[in-house]
């Protein structure tokens, strides 16, 4: 069983940032794609980015240009660096891994992870 932990959430002015970390278990981290996904209040569960075992990374549209995520194998962890943020990016956030590497996956839709961390809650404040 993988365990993933997400911490770095917290209350921003608008405009700022703020950098979100991903521990996953497991001795094969390094062929995980990990992804964020966010959700809002009556809002349902939408993806944010995702970074694939060969470091490929993709983004949704609305945070192309001001999120970055970024991986470090030796440490089991993946970053998401948050910048510029606006009171529409206020959502619980959640890091999902999905555990083996399936090519034909696009890995943006919740049902392509295998687990699943227990959210970090990002304020943005107008």
């Amino acid at each position: 069983q993988v365990q993933v932990v997400e911490s770095g959430g917290g209350l921003v002015q608008a405009g700022g940032s703020l950098r979100l970390s991903c521990q996953a278990s497991g001795r094969t981290f390094s062929t995980y794609t990990v992804g964020w996904f966010r959700q809002a209040p009556g809002k349902e569960r939408e993806f944010v980015t995702r970074i694939k075992w060969s470091d490929s990374t993709y983004y949704a549209d609305s945070v192309k240009g001001r999120f970055t995520i970024s991986r470090d194998n030796a440490k089991n962890t993946v970053y998401l660096q948050m910048n510029s943020l606006k009171p529409e990016d206020t959502a619980v956030y959640y890091c999902a891994a999905g555990a083996r590497a399936y090519y034909s996956r696009t890995y943006t839709t919740p049902g392509e992870y295998d687990y699943w961390g227990q959210g970090t809650q990002v304020t943005v404040s107008s």
